[in-house]
């Protein structure tokens, strides 16, 4: 299965691309905090949070919290003009659970954001897939109709026993449903993906991918597990350490999920950031765009790309 090289001299169907190619300039995301919370830590599921997940409810790189939007915002965009003076901008709901509030306060939220600068083009809404009541399934339609609007799930595995080992609160049948749901309203929906997670193997997560590959995602986001300090998962390391990936595992489980992924899947990321004074391990994980190009070179070893063994997959 043949798929053009993107602009990048990549193998895979990369986010800068499609935007570059959508709005023609380089496209920025601004990622914000709106405040929110998670169920399963203010009790309504459970308390403290998925195993993974930092303080900051994995928006580490988002604003503060404490400040305004406009303050916020203001504060991202002067950061990201000094590197891109020019360029379009999506705005990017990302730490804890961004549809988890009364439908009301998410629109108006939603409408504040978008009206921060002329240069947005989108929104980004990052959240769990058990936090999508119709009233705010009705609000995400409205807003899908005024700008381009992506709400990421969060669905990290499909295994059950790994799901419960995290405190998820949730499991695949609950990404299927709120899947289906945002595909009947023609919402695009990139799910959010953890490879190396405590005692699963390579085909395990092999596993999850086929499953997102099949369940018909516009985009998808590849994480390696990143063991943070004042994280569960972090404590648990730091008493008993658990086996973690390895740079060249990781690149060889990443580049089969890749293979594994339709060709048009838009591919947000194959690797990601954790701060580099809460990460705890694996260490390689601080290098990216060693991770990145490892990723590269291992395709053209293989001579394939993203797509090449989807149709044996697919059903």
């Amino acid at each position: 299965m043949e798929m053009r090289q993107t602009p990048e001299n990549k193998r895979y169907n990369t986010l800068t691309d499609q935007l570059a190619r959508r709005y023609g300039a380089k496209t920025c995301k601004i990622a914000l905090d709106g405040g929110f919370t998670c169920p399963n830590r203010d009790g309504r599921k459970g308390f403290g949070g998925c195993g993974f997940c930092s303080e900051k409810g994995s928006g580490d790189f988002a604003g503060d919290r404490s400040k305004p939007l406009s303050e916020q915002f203001a504060e991202r965009l002067a950061a990201m003009r000094k590197k891109w003076p020019e360029g379009k901008l999506l705005v990017y709901f990302q730490a804890f659970t961004n549809t988890y509030a009364p439908a009301q306060t998410l629109a108006g939220l939603y409408e504040e954001a978008l009206a921060l600068d002329p240069d947005i083009v989108g929104l980004n809404v990052a959240t769990r897939p058990d936090c999508l009541p119709d009233d705010v399934l009705s609000v995400l339609s409205d807003i899908a109709g005024k700008t381009d609007l992506v709400v990421e799930l969060g669905l990290q595995t499909i295994h059950p026993e790994t799901a419960v080992a995290l405190n998820l609160g949730y499991g695949v049948a609950e990404f299927d449903a709120a899947l289906g749901k945002l595909k009947a309203r023609s919402i695009p929906v990139v799910a959010h993906v953890i490879d190396g997670l405590p005692g699963e193997t390579a085909e395990m997560m092999r596993e999850t991918i086929r499953h997102v590959a099949a369940a018909g995602v516009a985009g998808v986001k590849i994480h390696m597990l990143h063991v943070m300090k004042n994280t569960a998962l972090g404590e648990r390391y730091e008493r008993e350490p658990f086996p973690l990936l390895s740079l060249s595992d990781y690149v060889d489980i990443v580049c089969d999920q890749l293979e594994l992924l339709p060709p048009d899947v838009v591919v947000h990321r194959v690797t990601g950031d954790a701060p580099a004074d809460l990460l705890i391990a694996p260490r390689w994980t601080a290098k990216k765009f060693v991770v990145m190009n490892e990723i590269d070179r291992e395709l053209r070893r293989r001579g394939s790309r993203q797509g090449s063994r989807f149709e044996t997959t697919a059903k």
